[in-house]
């Protein structure tokens, strides 16, 4: 599964962004989405979860604010960031749980790379 993200950019704080995370490969293989952020000099942190059979979950410091969602149509997740504030800036990365089964059964967490989101005024 590759995974190619996008959507990220300068916001003033209180403004909006919709992040973009396209897959490709073995998207029937997909058992949860995920989005990750990483702050300078801070450790990447969930942010969000999307699973298979469409359970969300949210960091606790986004919840309320952000929604995580998907169109099986275009292979996409998104993530819809609004009322930011300047602790929000950050790398945004998209990440998924990947469970191949063939012949042997491999399972591995697929990333896509970084989106820069920057919070200021």
């Amino acid at each position: 599964v590759q995974l190619q993200a996008s959507g990220g950019g300068l916001v003033q704080p209180g403004g909006s962004l919709r992040l973009s995370c396209a897959a490709s490969g073995s998207i029937s293989s997909i058992r949860a989405m995920e989005w990750y952020r990483q702050a300078p000099g801070k450790q990447r942190e969930l942010v969000a979860t999307l699973t298979k059979g469409g359970d969300t979950n949210y960091a606790s410091s986004v919840k309320g604010r952000f929604t995580v969602s998907r169109d099986n149509a275009k292979n996409t997740v998104y993530l819809q960031m609004n009322s930011l504030k300047p602790e929000d800036t950050a790398v945004y990365y998209c990440a998924a749980d990947v469970v191949e089964i063939g012949d042997t059964v491999t399972a591995y967490r697929s990333w896509g790379q970084g989106t820069l989101v920057t919070v200021s005024s």
